[in-house]
């Protein structure tokens, strides 16, 4: 499990953390969370209170503690030690029942998205609403935030087409769209180990060149997702893959897993056919290395001009 090294800063107090490339998740330190919140400045003082408020979760049955495991980090002594690590599924649940002002923020900001998530049950537009402003308050235009919810669409149909064909959630998506491995296991709830050296999907290496790993690093991601870290151009052309394979599939009716895959390669390759085409004819990539923040940036600095 290969893992990067890093820093967070909350409060102007440090969280170690840990990013595990494989898994795309990052684990933080929970006794440097748990100190920040109880506002404990003594380490040891701090990993008496984890270690009690762990006992009495496990007596309460919260799984969450037993899922956390530990992960080595540089301690205060300069050496690397074994420290109890959480993601952030699990910190925001851990933080939770801890009772401190500090820990009060995040509790009312979880019960305000988890009454929204109820509110888009019952009227899916709020849903889009809320995208809307997101992006807005993110920065990216009008335009391309249309671009983006119209790649949703697309997007839904091709994932309609597969369940319309028989291919099954979890491995099979994964296998076509070159979803990271770690939601592989998830869904079929097996080792990581036994599935990592499963095939790149097909349609995003078809079209851009890259799989889904190397295209988020040639833009510097980590957990972003990577469409809304593409150009317009981007976008259109992931959009003319999976809309490609949508007809292809609907006219050929694939019946083995076998089959899709042919058929995802071929509408990513038609896609990717254009991609080179643009290329030759504008002199220039497609594929770019700018990300959320750069185009954000960019668009801010048209506007100033």
């Amino acid at each position: 499990m290969k893992k990067e090294k890093s820093i967070a800063i909350f409060k102007k107090k440090s969280i170690r953390r840990h990013w595990d490339e494989e898994k795309e998740l990052w684990y933080f330190s929970i006794i440097d969370v748990v100190a920040i919140l109880t506002e404990q400045n003594n380490f040891q003082t701090a990993r008496k209170y984890w270690n009690k408020l762990k006992e009495r979760l496990k007596k309460e049955g919260n799984e969450t503690v037993t899922n956390c495991h530990q992960l080595k980090m540089l301690a205060t002594d300069g050496k690397m030690r074994k420290t109890d690590v959480a993601n952030t599924e699990q910190l925001l649940r851990l933080i939770q029942s801890i009772p401190s002002p500090k820990a009060e923020p995040f509790k009312l900001w979880l019960a305000k998205v988890g009454y929204e998530r109820i509110e888009e049950t019952e009227d899916p537009e709020k849903a889009f609403d809320r995208a809307m402003k997101t992006y807005l308050q993110k920065g990216y235009s009008k335009e391309w935030i249309n671009q983006r919810l119209k790649s949703i669409e697309v997007r839904k149909e091709l994932t309609d087409e597969w369940h319309e064909r028989g291919v099954e959630e979890g491995l099979e998506f994964a296998i076509l769209t070159n979803s990271p491995c770690w939601i592989i296991g998830k869904f079929l709830n097996v080792k990581f180990r036994l599935i990592r050296n499963i095939q790149q999907g097909k349609i995003t290496k078809a079209w851009s060149g890259m799989s889904i790993k190397n295209y988020k690093k040639y833009k510097d991601l980590k957990k972003e997702n990577l469409r809304d870290n593409m150009t317009n151009l981007e976008l259109v052309l992931n959009m003319l893959a999976e809309a490609t394979t949508t007809e292809i599939s609907k006219n050929k009716k694939p019946e083995t897993l076998e089959e899709n895959k042919i058929i995802a390669n071929q509408g990513g390759t038609i896609a990717g056919n254009a991609r080179k085409e643009i290329e030759e004819k504008s002199g220039k990539k497609v594929i770019s290395k700018k990300n959320a923040k750069q185009l954000s940036s960019n668009k801010m600095k048209e506007i100033q001009n």
